[in-house]
């Protein structure tokens, strides 16, 4: 299959999946571009919401698989967005294509998993981003969270490293765990849903050193493991033996995710 035309076949996937988070009949989904800066490297992604309702509502950062902000990946938080929150859509790169291809994306990720010290930089410019467009949408700056995906689970952890305290919390998927220095565990407050695949593969190694961490944290955390569910299981179009699409798991995970946020928000 061509690219153009997996994409499309991911694209329609989302679509229908939407029927997973229940999306009224009268949803009015927009993505509006927004730019923001780390440092000299100009970042660009989406605003994304439902502009029905002039309603106030949670703003989530999202930060998507390594291919980045993609088509695939609007259509992803249209669907996740909903009434129910805000998201902003961030681009880790500075690029103005995202990587077409996995070995294109593994390049794109690679500085980022060497430099954990320029992963939390960059991704908590793109917190700052979401703080700083609240009144190009309709977001509740008492109500912010952040959520992730794969590559993006991972840097939204590193969120959680460097201090960040989202009032909502923050939710992963299929995250790559990526333990930080056991030593600055202190430094994670905020309160965490992680959800993988048990058997990922990819996260085995990881599982008991991440466990640690966050026990020296002494955070709220929560993890975990969907029966059966590989690398992925979010991923719409995806279908190989560690990287796979399981609607029934990426149901539950988001039912999960949106109990985990509902939660949070009654505290308020």
């Amino acid at each position: 299959m061509h690219a153009s035309s997996k994409l499309a076949s991911i694209i329609a996937g989302i679509a229908t999946a939407a029927a997973l988070l229940s999306m009224p009949a009268h949803a009015k989904p927009r993505a509006d571009a927004v730019q923001w800066k780390d440092g000299t490297t100009t970042l660009s992604g989406y605003l994304v919401w439902d502009d029905a309702s002039a309603a106030k509502r949670p703003g989530l950062l999202m930060v998507p698989n390594w291919y980045g902000v993609n088509a695939a990946a609007v259509a992803k938080a249209k669907m996740i967005a909903g009434t129910d929150y805000v998201i902003l859509l961030a681009d880790m790169y500075g690029k103005s294509v995202p990587p077409g291809d996995a070995k294109a994306a593994l390049a794109a990720v690679q500085p980022f998993y060497a430099d954990r010290a320029a992963m939390q930089r960059r991704v908590g410019a793109a917190w700052t981003a979401l703080q700083a467009n609240k009144g190009k949408a309709p977001i509740d700056p008492a109500r912010l969270g952040a959520i992730g995906f794969c590559f993006g689970g991972s840097a939204v952890l590193d969120l959680a490293r460097s201090g960040v305290v989202p009032s909502l919390g923050i939710v992963t998927f299929h995250a790559g765990l990526h333990p930080g220095d056991s030593a600055k565990a202190k430094s994670i407050h905020a309160r965490l849903l992680v959800l993988n695949g048990a058997d990922d593969q990819g996260a085995w190694k990881d599982t008991e050193p991440f466990f640690a961490e966050l026990r020296a944290s002494g955070s709220d955390w929560q993890f975990v493991n969907f029966g059966g569910a590989v690398h992925c299981f979010t991923e719409v179009g995806e279908n190989s033996p560690g990287c796979r699409y399981d609607a029934r798991t990426a149901g539950r995970a988001y039912r999960m995710m949106h109990a985990f946020f509902d939660a949070a928000s009654a505290k308020q």
